[in-house]
């Protein structure tokens, strides 16, 4: 094999071999939706107002709420706010980057619906 095959073959197996860590995934919060409900605002169920709000939540990494905001409203402001309250203080699992437990985003979607 020539020099120049060498170190090309070398230098293929170096940057294969750090892959992973240069790309290493980012792994988002999650929760247990049996486990953080919000209550339906007394309003909203006289009004019988229903809707689906998508929020993101920058969760630390000791799985507690930094941040929120809502990305699409429900259509109704109490019911965004009161989903915005409820899930804030819900116990979040942290999310990961390079497989440690660190500060991520995460998307939810809390749907309101009447029985």
């Amino acid at each position: 094999m020539s020099t120049n095959k060498r170190w090309l073959s070398v230098i293929a197996a170096v940057l294969v071999s750090s892959a992973p860590a240069v790309f290493a995934a980012e792994v988002p919060a999650s929760f247990d939706a049996k486990n953080c409900k919000a209550e339906y605002p007394k309003a909203s169920l006289m009004n019988e107002e229903q809707g689906t709000v998508s929020m993101s939540f920058l969760i630390k990494a000791d799985g507690t709420v930094a941040d929120s905001k809502v990305d699409k409203s429900s259509g109704f402001k109490n019911l965004d706010k009161a989903a915005i309250k409820s899930l804030s203080a819900c116990k979040f699992k942290p999310g990961t980057k390079d497989g440690a437990p660190a500060e991520t985003w995460t998307k939810v979607d809390y749907a309101w619906k009447l029985d």
